[in-house]
């Protein structure tokens, strides 16, 4: 049986479990976690592989990092407008968690041949992945929810997917402090069997639950309209996302500040779990609040986080700056896909997320180009990629606020 039932537009509890949240919201925190594992363990290496070892510069980073989250983009929302029609979640969640496992270890094949433009590909895929199943997952976690729970269930969500990027970069500095020299494509092989385990566990323990606008309804059409709510928060995403550049960006400068490989993983991972820890309890927070106060508050605390880049040169810095990171993360990830989920429909909800995901990713696109074209730019004692970034995050807040939320 599925774990909501639909009756006209209101969703009915689903059977109670710990903290009253259904199994498939568990099932997919474990996926997640199984795959962020794997994504995370070569996040902080990525940047300094691509850069040592490929030789690449930091502008080719940026184009690489920007075409792939912006030029897969506008698939997130193309697989979730698919999957509204389609009535289906679980077939583009498998798919696309697949995408990414596979990517790994080609990722690592371009230390030994074709270099940087391999990686590309495999960077490319590994993103595609993320495109084809994010929309459906987060619609999935949004219809096994009651509308009262969807915060907390989004940030559990979020604290398990952190926890395993807890976990990942941890692996990756256990391996080379046990085998110093190791090459670092060798840890895009290793990354590969967390990656398929979450792949064979949402083919075998996730339930899809179609879903129909009512009885006898059309399936929605791909060009789908939405409530004007809605296009108030993508405009508020859009202008938050032209400063929001890859995260890439905040390695290399904490890398310029000081710290060595061992210690910006390490810096890498406090970040991580100040985000896992606080996301459920902050999304459980806006179910009680509401969601603009708290995203708001996340926003206006990613904009110190990137001034505070801007400005510091002491590898003391990335230490106070990277936690602080990770609590923007925990009031913005999963309460704004929570309130993109509250502001349409149940149909429309796949489609939705993934619109705002489109938005985001070709913002972020220009971002990272921009931040690599500007990152020799210094203006007075600010580096101007992280001050851009801070801006365009308080510009944004007075726009997120003047939407009107659902009662």
């Amino acid at each position: 049986m599925p774990d909501v039932v639909q009756r006209g537009p209101l969703n009915v509890r689903p059977r109670r479990r710990l903290w009253g949240l259904s199994r498939n919201v568990y099932v997919l925190g474990w996926v997640a976690f199984l795959t962020d594992m794997a994504s995370e363990m070569l996040y902080p290496v990525i940047p300094l592989f691509l850069t040592g070892v490929l030789g690449a510069s930091p502008a080719i980073l940026g184009l690489i990092d920007g075409i792939a989250e912006g030029g897969s983009s506008v698939l997130r929302w193309l697989a979730g407008a698919f999957s509204d029609r389609f009535r289906r979640r679980k077939p583009f969640v498998v798919a696309g968690y697949s995408l990414s496992a596979f990517s790994k270890p080609l990722m690592g094949i371009a230390g030994y041949a074709l270099g940087w433009p391999l990686f590309f590909v495999g960077r490319a895929l590994d993103r595609l992945g993320k495109s084809v199943r994010t929309s459906a997952r987060d619609a999935l976690i949004a219809d096994s929810s009651h509308a009262s729970q969807r915060g907390v269930a989004f940030g559990l969500h979020r604290a398990m997917d952190t926890a395993g990027a807890v976990l990942g970069p941890m692996t990756a500095l256990l391996i080379v402090t046990l085998w110093p020299g190791v090459p670092l494509a060798w840890l895009f092989f290793v990354a590969f069997a967390p990656g398929m385990f979450s792949s064979l566990l949402a083919m075998v323990a996730v339930r899809d639950i179609p879903h129909e606008a009512d009885r006898g309804a059309k399936p929605p059409t791909i060009l789908q309209s939405f409530p004007r709510p809605l296009w108030r928060l993508i405009a508020a995403t859009a202008l938050f996302s032209l400063g929001n550049s890859s995260d890439s960006f905040l390695i290399l400068r904490s890398k310029e500040m000081g710290l060595s490989f061992a210690e910006v993983i390490l810096a890498f991972t406090l970040y991580n779990v100040v985000y896992s820890l606080a996301a459920a309890p902050l999304g459980h927070l806006s179910d009680r609040i509401g969601r603009k106060p708290v995203v708001a508050a996340g926003w206006v605390v990613y904009a110190a986080v990137y001034l505070g880049f801007a400005l510091a040169r002491t590898p003391l810095a990335p230490w106070m700056l990277f936690p602080a990171y990770g609590l923007y993360q925990a009031l913005t990830e999963g309460v704004t896909k929570a309130l993109a989920s509250d502001l349409v429909p149940r149909h429309q909800r796949a489609g939705a997320i993934g619109l705002l995901y489109t938005v985001a990713g070709l913002g972020q696109f220009l971002a990272s180009v921009i931040a690599g074209a500007l990152w020799p730019v210094v203006l007075g004692p600010l580096h101007a990629p992280f001050f851009a970034g801070a801006v365009c995050a308080v510009a944004a807040v007075p726009l997120l606020m003047s939407i009107r939320e659902a009662s």
